[in-house]
């Protein structure tokens, strides 16, 4: 099992491809093991398997 808490720390923004429309950006607020806390736009905070769920990071400073 790989450990992503190195990729995905706290305060990075994040997108869940899959439901992107619904959730969102989101940001990092904690991250144990594969287990992260995320506060997305529209949804509030959801806990985040990164095993099971694959999140984008994303720039939100990069123009569009």
């Amino acid at each position: 099992m790989e450990n992503y808490s190195s990729i995905f720390t706290p305060g990075i923004y994040v997108i869940n491809p899959e439901k992107k429309d619904e959730w969102g950006i989101g940001q990092i607020q904690s991250s144990i093991n594969n287990f992260i806390t995320v506060n997305f736009e529209n949804v509030g905070k959801k806990t985040i398997n990164l095993s099971e769920i694959n999140l984008e990071i994303i720039n939100i400073n990069a123009a569009s």
